[in-house]
């Protein structure tokens, strides 16, 4: 800019002087005022091809200084992303060569970043020191009898014959820990261990009828989580929305007792599928008769030689 006014301000100098030496009491001619006024426009010509050169110029270096700083910013883009690989191949997660992307560190001199593949390799090294690989074990093949099993319980009709209960016992019971509404009962099934039962009777049956108590269980329910306890069977029960009785094997049943139905022969599921929905099936033919007695579409369930499994005072109601 001051080569600008220093260039200017010679133009100008030149130039007054040939006004000066016109004459104060005489008029300026015509030809000496085009004369100056085509100097003025040289001046002003000369002005604007400085100016021109100058903004080209300013413009060039600013230029240049935004490519540096993006070649700056390119680096550190780089190495962020190769730091970046190195930590999730590190934590186990699989990297996956993209077709016609380049290499994130093809140049290491230029971007000080050492190229991925042996960052990969001493991260994957590393991993390999702290937790070595586990052998797989080769999977269990099913023993051909429980193959079998399976294909004739797929074969048989979903009824009653199907449900494995059982005379059983409780020997111990208390409140559920988590749930107000709960019994967490301990029923020995004739097994070599009690069987750990989840039941929702606190509103219905009082704690101290249950201790001790004769109960009828389906055994083969696949197990299933109630409040955070795995509950392995459930105590069958008559039932209706605003009462519920625990049903009783006949006199002189013991833990371990079969319950049969007239008519289905007993062929139950080692573990019921939920999928196939077996007692779902089965439930609404479940019910009480007349008598009080539980029955399979009107065929009795007993213990062969002791007697018919009953309610209490429930008539013709739902058996769940």
């Amino acid at each position: 800019m001051n080569r600008i006014f220093a260039t200017g301000s010679t133009l100008l100098r030149s130039s007054f002087p040939k006004l000066l030496k016109t004459p104060h009491n005489k008029m300026v001619s015509l030809e000496q005022v085009v004369e100056n006024n085509k100097h003025s426009q040289e001046i002003i010509e000369s002005l604007k091809s400085e100016l021109t050169a100058i903004r080209g110029e300013l413009i060039k270096r600013k230029k240049l200084e935004l490519i540096a700083e993006n070649a700056q910013l390119q680096k550190q883009v780089e190495l962020a992303k190769a730091q970046l690989i190195a930590l999730e191949i590190k934590n186990g997660k699989k990297q996956i060569a993209v077709p016609g992307a380049r290499n994130l560190c093809t140049d290491a001199t230029k971007t000080n970043v050492a190229p991925v593949a042996e960052v990969a390799a001493a991260a994957g090294t590393s991993e390999a020191k702290q937790k070595p690989q586990k052998e797989k074990k080769p999977k269990k093949e099913k023993p051909a009898a429980a193959d079998n099993k399976e294909a004739v319980a797929a074969e048989l009709p979903i009824d009653v014959r199907r449900l494995d209960l059982r005379v059983g016992k409780i020997v111990e019971v208390g409140r559920h820990p988590d749930a107000d509404s709960l019994y967490l009962e301990k029923i020995d099934c004739g097994e070599a261990q009690p069987r750990t039962v989840v039941s929702g009777l606190v509103k219905f049956v009082p704690l101290e009828e249950m201790q001790n108590r004769m109960v009828v269980v389906m055994c083969n329910l696949k197990p299933a989580k109630m409040r955070g306890i795995t509950s392995e069977a459930m105590v069958m029960c008559a039932s209706t929305p605003e009462k519920v009785e625990v049903l009783s094997p006949p006199a002189g049943a013991v833990p371990g007792d079969l319950v049969h139905c007239e008519g289905y022969p007993r062929t139950p599921d080692a573990q019921m599928n939920p999928k196939k929905k077996i007692f779902e099936t089965c439930a609404p033919d479940l019910k009480t008769n007349d008598d009080l007695v539980a029955c399979f579409k009107g065929a009795a369930l007993h213990v062969p030689g002791k007697g018919n499994v009953v309610a209490q005072s429930l008539k013709n109601v739902q058996v769940k």
